[in-house]
């Protein structure tokens, strides 16, 4: 009992402990751990604690370890289970003593341990573990001599790197990689210290190398960075180079030298003489150093040579972002070549800048019918609402093509402030193409409106004026609006002289948002004298069916309605799509008695199956008759699968 309260104890300390030491890396209000605690925790490392005790405090000691706590640790280096934590509780300890007994365990450990306190070596970047870990270099244990090279790149001093460079010569394969990985660990930070020639001798001594190829690279990158000024003249040597991957590697370290063009004219000098895929990453970097010094090598390649060089060029010149590639790319709309044609007006969208919103319009005010749609296509792509009186100008034009172009493009870019302009617009277009291109702008721009049906009275007024197309449009636009008036006016168009008039107030009563116009829908395919009038009518009438704010039982009751008037197959498939979102017994019913008809046998089980899910805890037994039948019939799987699974539940439900 004693141990076990002594146990808890400790819990309970090391729980106080981790939340004191939380707290303490957030402020500094909370007062330091005392020597007490710490002698607590280090009494457990040398007592007969479980494993798990053990790590628990070297985690404290991470957060709170003297001196005091270094040997007790370090007599745990050797340890296969502990080692790890004691490494982990050691390497945060502001003591040179931590130092020393870490360089004292490397003559004494093999094996995991001794790879892990040699990477503690390189964590705490310990300069007086240079010999020791050289000799390291040397062991026949591969993951220990790694680690060790490893462990030297990390402390990174000239003596590190002079250990490596030698050891390099006559080091193993499998070693290669490693001594090579420290040795630019150690390039990095000479030349951060200011030891640029120590950094470079590192960098020109692994370029020499044959291989590793991830080395070379390396080499070559800090190469160039390191030489500062004369960097630029060892990336032209490497860009002439005919290994692809050391070429790559210089011009990619192009893009971490200065935006000047020293090196931009080493980048462009012999970019033609280049095979294709190296001048398409020059192109590329180009790009993305974004120096307009760039540009007149950039706009010589797109205009001609091989189509993916073209290509490049012209994408890069968005990045670069200056105005003077306007021209170019607008001259290049004309290319024989479609993809080269498209890939300029693509990129154009994409050039910043007000000179290339003004380049843009220019084309649109130009006479040429086909540069005019690519302009208002850029004025699209662009969001140019700054464009919206030369299109409303544009929307009144004779050209046939334009015309509804510019209309569609208003209610894209335009705002209310332009319904007036476009209302009469309206009123005064003949041709269908540009009727269409009116009811969408008008559509558009009213879905962006605040209050759309506060808006319906002045498309109302304008119906006692209108000419027969022009008052259909206006009709389909109320329809998506909606509310009262426009309900109103749309039902009197049900009787309008005109034919067309009639079959477009027919059909936005169809496309009524919400079941304001069920009740004329109903009296339309009851009464109308107009067969086609009497069916878009009972079709939009189902329709309505959906609408959520429905009953239960108003939807069964319009069911009904609908059932009584339906006679062709196309008209029962719809009212089956319906009946399967009311959740009634009596809608079970109505569906299964279309499941005798091949025609509709397969709508009819899936409306079965959709009710059933919704009503067998209520009707279990009914539920359970019908899906037998449905079982029987259906040829769909899914349908089967689901009827199965529910003909289950209910036979459960009814006690069968």
């Amino acid at each position: 009992m004693s141990k076990q309260r002594n146990r808890n104890a400790w819990v309970v300390l090391a729980t106080v402990l981790l939340f004191a030491g939380a707290i303490g890396s957030f402020a500094q209000t909370v007062p330091p751990a005392t020597k007490e605690q710490e002698a607590k925790l280090i009494a457990v490392l040398t007592s007969d604690a479980s494993q798990k005790e053990k790590v628990d405090a070297c985690r404290q000691l991470s957060v709170i370890g003297t001196k005091d706590a270094v040997a007790p640790l370090a007599a745990l280096l050797g340890d296969e289970k502990l080692s790890h934590m004691a490494r982990y509780a050691l390497e945060p300890i502001p003591d040179p003593s931590v130092d020393e007994a870490l360089r004292d365990a490397l003559g004494k450990l093999k094996g995991r341990p001794l790879v892990g306190v040699i990477i503690s070596l390189g964590v705490r970047r310990d300069a007086k573990a240079v010999p020791a870990l050289g000799k390291m270099l040397r062991e026949s244990n591969a993951d220990a001599a790694q680690a060790a090279a490893r462990a030297l790149g990390s402390i990174g001093d000239a003596a590190a790197a002079k250990t490596l460079q030698v050891a390099l010569l006559n080091a193993p394969a499998a070693n290669k990689l490693a001594f090579c990985e420290g040795l630019l660990r150690c390039a990095e930070a000479l030349a951060a210290k200011g030891q640029r020639d120590k950094a470079i001798a590192i960098y020109d001594q692994l370029r020499s190398l044959k291989e590793p190829h991830q080395a070379r690279t390396g080499a070559v990158r800090g190469a160039i960075l390191a030489r500062g000024k004369e960097g630029p003249a060892l990336l032209r040597e490497y860009l002439r180079s005919d290994d692809y991957i050391l070429f790559s590697a210089a011009v990619q370290t192009a893009l971490a030298l200065p935006r000047d063009t020293v090196v931009t004219e080493v980048l462009t000098a012999e970019i033609t003489k280049l095979p294709v895929d190296n001048q398409i990453l020059v192109i590329q970097t180009l790009g993305k150093r974004a120096d307009p010094a760039a540009l007149p090598t950039l706009f010589a390649v797109a205009k001609s040579g091989e189509k993916s060089v073209r290509l490049a060029a012209i994408r890069a010149m968005p990045q670069i972002g200056d105005a003077s590639a306007v021209p170019v790319l607008v001259g290049l709309f004309a290319d024989a070549d479609r993809q080269i044609s498209e890939a300029a007006q693509e990129n154009l969208a994409g050039l910043p800048g007000e000179q290339t919103d003004a380049a843009i319009m220019t084309i649109f005010n130009s006479s040429d019918a086909s540069q005019r749609l690519t302009a208002l296509d850029l004025i699209g792509r662009r969001r140019m609402t700054a464009s919206v009186p030369a299109l409303l100008k544009a929307a009144g034009e004779a050209d046939p093509k334009v015309r509804p172009a510019a209309i569609k493009m208003l209610g894209d870019l335009g705002g209310t402030d332009q319904l007036p302009a476009l209302l009469d617009l309206l009123m005064r277009l003949k041709e269908s193409q540009d009727l269409s291109a009116a009811e969408q702008a008008l559509s558009n721009i009213l879905a962006k409106a605040d209050n759309p049906k506060s808006y319906a009275d002045k498309l109302i007024d304008l119906l006692a004026q209108a000419k027969p197309a022009q008052k259909s449009v206006l009709l389909s636009i109320l329809s998506t609006i909606g509310g009262a008036n426009a309900l109103k006016a749309v039902r009197a168009a049900v009787n309008d002289a005109d034919a067309e008039v009639r079959a477009t107030a027919i059909r936005a009563l169809g496309g009524w948002k919400g079941a304001d116009a069920a009740p004329d829908l109903l009296v339309l395919a009851k009464t109308s004298p107009d067969p086609t009038h009497r069916i878009a009518a009972l079709r939009g009438y189902i329709g309505l069916v959906r609408d959520e704010s429905l009953s239960t039982e108003k939807k069964l009751a319009m069911c009904k309605d609908a059932a009584a008037l339906v006679q062709r197959d196309e008209e029962k498939k719809l009212l089956l799509g319906v009946l399967g979102e009311v959740p009634a017994a009596e809608a079970l019913s109505m569906a299964m008695t279309h499941l005798s008809n091949p025609a509709t046998k397969d709508e009819a089980a899936f409306a079965a199956v959709a009710i059933a899910e919704k009503i067998f805890q209520e009707k279990p037994g009914e539920v359970a008759d019908a899906l037998a039948k449905v079982m029987e019939v259906t040829g769909n799987k899914d349908v089967a699968r689901r009827a199965r699974a529910i003909l289950n539940k209910a036979k459960k439900a009814a006690g069968r």
